[in-house]
């Protein structure tokens, strides 16, 4: 490898010892062959290598590839391991796809390759090779940042190749705080390089080859390998006295007399390219010249319908005319998309369409073919078509196209695609009417991929285009309609007076709804656009309405959320609105994890939409997924999440989100009881925070310091606002309970509470039943406080940390009034504690046992089992026993039947582990297992 040694190492010791590496670098800059070279190596170690190249038309198409390669050549593994992830692989393997179709998450889609690759690289390793990740989709990125953290230590590595241009991948291997990810990034050779290139492509030493052909290559090649090659191949060198020119020679050869070589006349670095190519595709003769010539005007992936209705040729008779070409290695069928071709090189096409007026007039003729075959250009064809139309002259017609098609991107829910598109069309705007038609769309685009700063800086001239009165409220009212999104309220109003002022008392319908969103009179004003959006047949805008409507049903009455939301999810199908779609499921998933606690649905469709490329919508469940796993008591888990998330929504500039992932880090702080933390937490929110987000935070900390007083006055203090958040449970159901448990409040403010919180969220029930028990219990109604005590088991199951406070106030109360079973849920909430090293609450649970005349539970000593540096970090003998296990890399469940305790008890285990050890999740953890269980092993 001929300038890429220290390159080849840093790809071989990935091989060697596990992680993933991105290869980036220009078109010819040798990329391939760097990582073909690493894999060689891999093969040679007897290691197993898969292989897919990316495309952007086929989502997932690059790990499709290899794993249909798997199948193809060895069969797919039938180790038990992977059972629970058949239904998910079946994206990739068609052997694994039952009569339905997989609908997994992308996460779970993503453990289940990570699980294959860890079967597969369990004897010998194995590789994974990604190439041309820079057509990949978002999906295929998201796989691969999941998977590349986890891979060390396994034998099983990730080597990929992209280009250095802006795209989903290279902001991965940009991202320093990947630890488990390489980026290796390939630059030109020097003269000295490209002067050892030549001579191995002469099979010649470096010496023996004349300094004026090195110049000319290098000159001509710029520096990039396979231009230099392909030079060299093609016979394209410089004419010196002594040379001899042998007509017809294919490649260099050395004579006594100098060297000879076909040289054509006058060519300049992308004429040899030409040349090159030209070369090996006059040999297939000229017919097939032509039909690949037109075939280049489409690009590097070609259609065969299109291709026939420009040739005349049959279907059969075409493919007949092709194979040549695919013997070549030209060009080749696509195996993931029926009916197209590919060029085997970027620059293949680029080179046979040499002439600019040859090139206008194909791209005429297979736009025209393009509109032919597929009327209406449904999916992708529009692209296509404006593109082809471009390269035509006909910008008028190509800006049309671009706009259609970037709408309907939009409509789709792919925002990343849309933007794109709609800059095209921006590009190609001429006239002062233009704009609005490209720019509406664009900022809405701009705002739902997560750009909202990018929106609000494209449109902040908008007066000064030279649009009329209708134009500039169009326009300010899409503004209001971004900020509101975005959660930038102050921005909205301002939008909103703007638009208000220009259209004067005939307010638009999109107006009311932007307007619901940030006054008191929300259903008011969002039915009423309801109603204007049936009248006008505006289904998009229906949907909108519908969905703020579900939204602010959820607080009251769960049967009207859900019909609202049932009917928007209807109204999107009925009209073909994915994006709608996708919000609807959205905010059901919102509402259904409010109710039961149960988060499954919200991270499928979290998944869902950062797949489709709605990167706000993602964003936005994101952050509620990241207080939802808070609530659950599921710290680290959600300190990972957080730390993940946040640093991408803050560069973003989506101030709203990083306040609600901020928000969430505040209440994780407050759970644990790091006072500080939480404090300078809560210091780092801007000013448009509800004053329930720091009494929240306060009140918890309370509790968990066992300081129920400071509790008290905090709830007090935020006193009983509501607030559109899960948090709202303080004043209808924690303070409630609060001031049952000191004799302040009973059955009249329970029943208040229950009326307010109507709605049947979880998070509030749980405290409202804790109440009827403490109230019943004290009343002598032991029956019923024993029912509530049971329903609050069930209903608070998912919010673990709560659940064992609730348990541990429950408990006093039952001790003082004699009812219930207070002996088992201190014990019970004691454990908890314990495992979570909440000192406080452990000891008030031990205390109250003591009191009680209950003996507590002994912790196990064993410290003599537990290494020197362990016990320095406080780790215990069970720690101990679950650290070597985790060695093993079992998961929670076997972890749980090796040592006879629940899967929840070994969660906890794990979790106390990383916040002893400073690891930040399982696999950093499991690498701290192996290091210190080596010791003991030996």
């Amino acid at each position: 490898m001929i300038g890429r040694s220290q390159e080849l190492r840093v790809l071989t010791g990935v091989v060697e010892t596990g992680g993933a590496a991105i290869v980036l670098g220009e078109p010819g800059i040798g990329k391939s062959r760097l990582v073909t070279a690493a894999a060689d190596h891999a093969v040679g170690l007897g290691m197993r290598v898969l292989r897919g190249r990316a495309d952007a038309s086929a989502p997932l198409r690059a790990l499709s590839e290899a794993v249909l390669s798997l199948a193809r050549d060895d069969g797919l593994p039938a180790d038990p391991v992977l059972l629970p992830y058949r239904h998910a692989l079946a994206r990739f393997a068609p052997e694994w796809r039952d009569s339905g179709t997989s609908d997994e998450p992308l996460v779970v889609v993503a453990e289940g390759l990570l699980r294959l690759l860890g079967v597969l690289g369990r004897d010998t390793g194995c590789v994974l090779v990604l190439e041309d990740l820079h057509d990949a989709d978002v999906g295929t990125v998201a796989i691969l940042d999941y998977v590349a953290d986890k891979l060390a230590q396994q034998r099983v590595s990730v080597l990929a190749t992209a280009r250095d241009e802006e795209s989903p991948v290279l902001e991965l291997a940009r991202d320093g705080r990947r630890d488990g990810l390489t980026a290796v990034s390939l630059g030109r050779l020097d003269r000295a390089r490209t002067g050892e290139l030549v001579a191995s492509c002469l099979g010649v030493a470096s010496g023996a080859v004349p300094g004026a052909l090195v110049e000319e290559v290098f000159r001509d090649s710029e520096g990039v390998p396979f231009v230099a090659a392909e030079l060299v191949a093609a016979g394209h060198l410089v004419r010196e006295p002594g040379w001899a020119v042998r007509a017809g020679a294919d490649t260099v050869v050395q004579e006594p007399g100098g060297w000879s070589a076909r040289c054509p006349e006058d060519t300049v670095v992308p004429e040899a390219v030409v040349h090159s190519v030209a070369g090996q595709v006059r040999g297939l003769g000229a017919e097939l010249a032509d039909l690949l010539t037109t075939a280049a005007v489409f690009g590097r992936r070609f259609p065969l319908p299109a291709l026939r209705a420009m040739s005349g040729l049959g279907r059969h008779e075409l493919v007949r005319r092709l194979r040549p070409a695919v013997a070549k290695q030209l060009v080749a069928p696509d195996p993931l998309a029926a009916g197209w071709y590919s060029f085997r090189h970027a620059l293949t096409p680029q080179a046979l369409l040499s002439k600019a007026g040859e090139r206008v007039e194909l791209a005429r003729r297979a736009a025209e073919a393009v509109e032919a075959c597929w009327p209406g250009l449904p999916g992708e064809w529009c692209a296509v078509a404006a593109g082809l139309w471009l390269v035509a002259g006909e910008t008028g017609t190509a800006r049309r196209l671009f706009v259609d098609a970037g709408q309907r991107a939009l409509t789709d829910g792919n925002a990343v695609t849309a933007v794109r598109l709609l800059r095209r069309a921006q590009e190609l705007a001429t006239s002062c009417c233009e704009p609005i038609a490209v720019l509406a769309p664009l900022l809405t685009a701009l705002a739902e991929a997560g750009k909202v700063e990018q929106a609000l800086a494209l449109a902040a001239n908008v007066d000064d285009l030279g649009l009329d009165q209708a134009g500039r409220a169009v326009l300010h009212t899409t503004l209001a309609r971004v900020a509101v999104r975005a959660g930038l309220p102050s921005r909205g109003h301002e939008e909103l007076e703007t638009a208000r002022g220009l259209l004067g008392p005939d307010a638009s319908p999109e107006l009311d709804l932007v307007t619901a969103h940030l006054t008191a009179d929300a259903e008011d004003l969002a039915l009423r656009a309801l109603g204007e959006a049936a009248r006008s047949r505006l289904p998009a805008l229906a949907c909108e309405a519908l969905e703020l409507l579900g939204t602010l049903a959820a607080q009251r009455d769960p049967a009207e959320a859900d019909a609202r939301l049932r009917r928007m999810a209807e109204l999107a199908h009925q009209h073909r609105l994915p994006a709608m779609r996708l919000r609807a499921r959205a905010r059901s998933a919102v509402n259904h994890t409010l109710r039961t606690g149960d988060d499954t649905r919200l991270r499928q469709v979290c998944g869902q939409a950062f797949e489709a490329g709605a990167v706000l919508e993602g964003h936005l469940l994101q952050a509620k997924l990241v207080m939802t796993t808070v609530l659950r008591g599921e710290i680290v888990l959600a300190a990972e999440l957080a730390d993940r998330c946040l640093p991408e929504v803050t560069r973003l500039g989506l101030r709203q989100v990083a306040n609600d992932v901020i928000t969430a880090k505040a209440v994780a702080f407050a759970l644990r009881g790091q006072r500080s933390a939480m404090e300078r937490a809560v210091r780092s929110l801007d000013g448009n925070v509800s004053a329930l987000v720091p009494a929240a935070c306060e009140t918890f900390c309370a509790l968990v310091e066992e300081d129920r007083r400071r509790a008290v006055d905090a709830l007090d203090l935020a006193g009983a606002r509501d607030a559109a958040h899960h948090l709202q449970a303080w004043p209808h159901g924690l303070r409630v309970l609060l001031g049952a448990l000191d004799g302040e409040m009973g059955w009249s403010h329970h029943r208040a509470a229950v009326e307010a919180a109507r709605a049947g969220s979880a998070w509030h029930r749980q405290f409202l039943l804790l109440t009827e028990a403490v109230l019943a219990g004290r009343d002598g109604r032991a029956d019923q406080a024993a029912e509530a005590m049971a329903e609050h088991g069930r209903v608070a199951e998912p919010f673990a940390l709560t659940r064992g406070l609730g348990l541990r106030l429950a408990a006093e109360a039952a001790l003082t009034d004699g009812w219930g079973d207070p002996a088992s849920w201190l014990r019970e909430a004691e454990e908890y504690f314990h495992v979570g090293q909440l000192t406080a609450l452990r000891n008030a649970c031990r205390a109250l046992l003591r009191r009680a005349g209950w003996t507590a539970s002994q912790r196990r000593t064993g410290t003599s089992d537990v290494p020197a540096g362990l016990r320095l970090l406080g780790i215990t003998a069970r720690e101990n026993e679950v650290l070597r296990l985790l060695a093993e890399r079992l998961g929670n469940t076997e972890i749980a039947r090796r040592l006879y305790i629940s899967p929840r008890t070994a969660e906890k285990h794990v979790a106390s582990l990383l916040a002893k050890t400073g690891e930040h999740d399982r696999s950093s953890l499991h690498r701290f297992a192996i290091d210190h269980v080596s010791d003991l092993a030996g």
